[in-house]
């Protein structure tokens, strides 16, 4: 596998660790799927497990949505 070597900010580089950590992904992961894309951005609809209710997919081409990226997503919600 090659490597490739890019320059980043100071702040580019904690976020892009951060996002990595928060993930569960190593470096090198997080930024192959990011360029990827990882998603043809086709979002099914399908039956919850634990409810039976109508809940979206990404075919599990994205990571899981917890409560955590939740909370981290409202964070800066007025």
């Amino acid at each position: 596998m090659k490597t490739l070597t890019f320059k980043v900010t100071d702040d580019e580089e904690r976020g892009i660790r951060r996002e990595a950590k928060r993930l569960g992904m190593t470096l090198s992961e997080y930024l192959r799927r990011r360029i990827r894309g990882d998603g043809d951005g086709t979002v099914r609809v399908m039956k919850s497990e634990a409810t039976g209710a109508p809940a979206f997919s990404s075919g599990g081409k994205l990571p899981p949505l917890t409560t955590e990226s939740v909370k981290e997503m409202l964070a800066d919600f007025p």
